[in-house]
């Protein structure tokens, strides 16, 4: 492009490609935390309006224990049953019966959540450092237009990310 330095390209490029790669992270990690949710909960199924889980043999699980600063509900079937169970092999190993533990909390709520909440933030910071001091080095208007836009267009996006990453942040220091 006519008068705009190679340099400012490349840099817009570049932090294109941080923005992008942070936001594919996101939605790679929200897709593999809820296909290892469905995995892990296979056959089972949540009533809600009876606050239980139901087991693939037709097993009521129910809450025994809600632990209140890890937010956490667990619920359990009878040991008995489970123990003479057919399908016990492929379910649990535990001869207390089947526990399941459910957090009311979303999946953008968990420590794992978090871990890649905080990479895709780094990303994002990383995108706005670099624009933010090719700004400093060349002030064209052209330049300034294109490289200033993706400056402005990352912080709004990135602001809800960073709301949720603190107030999680703060609600756990809170639990400690």
């Amino acid at each position: 492009m006519q008068g705009i330095d190679m340099e400012v390209l490349l840099a817009s490029a570049y932090a294109g490609f941080l923005i992008l790669v942070a936001f594919a992270l996101e939605k790679v990690a929200r897709h593999s935390h809820h296909r290892a949710e469905r995995a892990r909960l296979a056959g089972f199924k949540y009533h809600a309006d009876h606050d239980l889980w139901e087991c693939p043999s037709g097993e009521r699980l129910m809450r025994v224990a809600f632990d209140h600063e890890r937010r956490l509900s667990v619920y359990r079937a009878p040991a008995n049953v489970c123990n003479g169970c057919s399908l016990k092999q492929l379910c649990t190993a535990s001869d207390k019966g089947r526990e399941i533990e459910q957090s009311p909390d979303s999946w953008l709520q968990s420590e794992l959540s978090r871990f890649h909440r905080g990479i895709s933030l780094s990303l994002l910071l990383l995108a706005e450092i670099l624009l933010t001091i090719e700004m400093m080095r060349h002030r064209g208007a052209t330049e300034l237009l294109v490289m200033g836009s993706l400056l402005l267009t990352t912080t709004f996006v990135s602001a809800p990310l960073f709301s949720v990453f603190f107030a999680s942040r703060a609600r756990g220091r809170r639990n400690i």
